[in-house]
């Protein structure tokens, strides 16, 4: 968490760098899960003045009705979550077929585990704490890939 707020001011040159080349289109939506409220602030915050729509949860109920809702562009989601482990749910959007082509990046405190039980077929993995910089690059070629939408 240190390193997340620490590092905090570090995500400004590359904000506006994704801010302008955003400019031109609509707002990339992504959806954020994580179990800690003190996270979702923090990457709420910087999505969002990277020009990012953004929405959050701080549990998986009933969010594959918020997916088909929102329609977000990208899922960023803890690995440790209440009720079901995060690893479970990106299996769960990475083999249903109306969610399938959504990127998914994982995160966790805790990548021995996550890696000794697989990637659960994410886009990325990114070990918390996290430098911002790198959460906006992973998120920026998630994004460039270009994959079409059938939500």
């Amino acid at each position: 968490m240190n390193n997340i707020i620490a590092n905090s001011s570090q995500y400004i040159g590359v904000a506006d760098t994704v801010v302008s080349t955003l400019s031109g289109a609509s707002k990339k939506r992504i959806l954020v899960i994580d179990d800690d409220r003190s996270i979702l602030d923090v990457v709420e915050e910087v999505l969002g003045y990277s020009g990012f729509e953004v929405e959050s949860r701080l549990n998986c109920e009933g969010v594959f009705e918020q997916i088909k809702e929102f329609k977000p562009d990208l899922v960023l989601i803890d690995y440790l979550l209440s009720g079901i482990n995060g690893g479970e749910f990106c299996h769960q959007i990475k083999t249903n077929p109306l969610t399938s082509h959504i990127p998914v990046i994982m995160m966790s405190g805790y990548p021995k585990v996550f890696f000794s039980l697989g990637n659960y077929n994410c886009d990325f993995f990114i070990t918390k704490p996290f430098n911002l910089e790198d959460l906006l690059e992973k998120i920026n070629i998630c994004l460039s890939k270009g994959i079409q939408k059938s939500v």
